[in-house]
């Protein structure tokens, strides 16, 4: 891919830099886009009297308990959303298993987190079950899991298929750091719990994508190559419709409406964000979820840098908050925690009432544990492998 990778001139991070990088990214992505989510540019720049360029305040202000009854959440102010509510959840999954998950980890750690372990819900302003609190194509983990005792690699099937999956699963991209084929593999697996079709696909590439951006050397390129090597069907194809589009540009603005074309094809939620129409979110090997390709994207557009990456995601509106959460984490792993703007990664832990550090400290020993534990089995595999072979001489 041709791209001029600009990135900022940063010290070589560390494995645990990356991981901190990427979660805190995440979150400040989500948090950005929050207030914005399943509105147009047009709108957001009518509403905000320009772009946003920062931490804003609900979109109906005062209002935002009663403006949108189906959805009475407190989001902006710095707030988290359900994207960093899922993700921290999987981290505490790991930290339990403190292995490499599949679906009966889910079934078996992830739904008992959503329905037993009380958490502090940012948007709820209160301390909630998990399960109060995320989207309906969440709440199916636990209606197929726990109440329907589906087998849990088949548990995605019937779901709408959207980014719902894919939203949280940078987790699994760091645990395999460096390795995307193996981030994907894991990904595909825990997935098939949550989605199907493109929308378990996306997870796997999304994951594999923060894998890609924690190798030495890394560029927005070398990410998006690593992704589109993996990526089948629609999913790559989106991919390359928005990447191709997105290396023409080094400015978000001009950036909003060319991305938003190319992905079109692709995405079967339609014009109108908050009125999918009846194609929508069905199972297809043609299309992909918006958000992916579209993080990608923006990746190129700000040319790897954090805060233009992060920005031309929020202001592409629609499903910003997890286009923000996918950009965050990708170019986080890219550069560490010092890429983050530290005065919004300071806002959103304050506001979120969150501890930020954290999970990536926890994640970060977790992945340590499970490289050596691979290293083993690699050396075990090579050692009995060496055997049959010399015996075939």
């Amino acid at each position: 891919m041709d791209n001029s990778d600009m990135t900022p001139t940063l010290d070589v991070p560390t494995l645990d830099d990356r991981i901190t990088g990427s979660l805190l990214g995440a979150a400040v992505g989500d948090a950005l886009g929050g207030p914005v989510e399943g509105y147009t540019p047009q709108q957001i720049l009518e509403r905000h009297g320009g772009r946003v360029t920062g931490i804003v305040g609900p979109w109906n202000g005062d209002d935002w308990r009663t403006a949108r009854p189906i959805a009475p959440y407190h989001k902006g102010d710095g707030h988290v959303t359900d994207d960093t509510l899922m993700t921290h959840a999987l981290i505490r999954v790991y930290e339990k298993v403190r292995g490499h998950l599949d679906a009966y980890a889910v079934a078996d750690f992830l739904v008992p987190e959503l329905m037993g372990s009380p958490v502090w819900i940012p948007e709820l302003e209160a301390e909630a079950l998990p399960l109060q609190r995320i989207f309906l194509a969440e709440k199916w983990l636990v209606a197929r899991l726990h109440y329907g005792h589906v087998d849990p690699r088949e548990a995605g099937d019937g779901n709408i298929v959207n980014c719902g999956a894919a939203m949280y699963m940078a987790p699994v991209g760091l645990v395999n750091a460096a390795h995307p084929a193996a981030a994907y593999a894991e990904a595909l697996d825990i997935a098939g719990a949550h989605q199907s079709s493109y929308g378990r696909e996306a997870a796997g590439v999304f994951a594999a994508a923060v894998a890609a951006a924690c190798a030495p050397g890394a560029t927005p390129s070398s990410v998006v190559d690593a992704a589109l090597s993996l990526a089948k069907d629609g999913t790559r194809s989106a991919i390359e419709a928005v990447t191709e589009v997105a290396v023409r540009h080094t400015d978000f603005e001009s950036a909003l409406a060319p991305l938003r074309a190319a992905v079109a094809p692709f995405d079967t939620v339609g014009p109108d964000y908050r009125s999918p129409s009846l194609g929508a979110r069905r199972p297809s090997r043609l299309h992909a979820i918006e958000e992916l390709p579209i993080a990608l994207g923006m990746l190129l557009v700000g040319e790897g840098d954090f805060r233009r990456t992060v920005l031309g995601a929020v202001n592409y509106g629609r499903d910003c908050d997890s286009i923000a959460t996918m950009a965050g984490a990708i170019a986080g792993a890219l550069h560490g925690e010092a890429a983050v703007p530290s005065d919004w990664a300071k806002r959103v832990a304050e506001a979120s009432r969150l501890d930020l550090h954290a999970p990536a400290a926890a994640l970060a020993r977790v992945t340590r544990e499970v490289f050596a534990r691979d290293v083993e089995l690699r050396r075990a595999h090579e050692s009995a492998f060496a055997t049959l072979a010399s015996a075939d001489r």
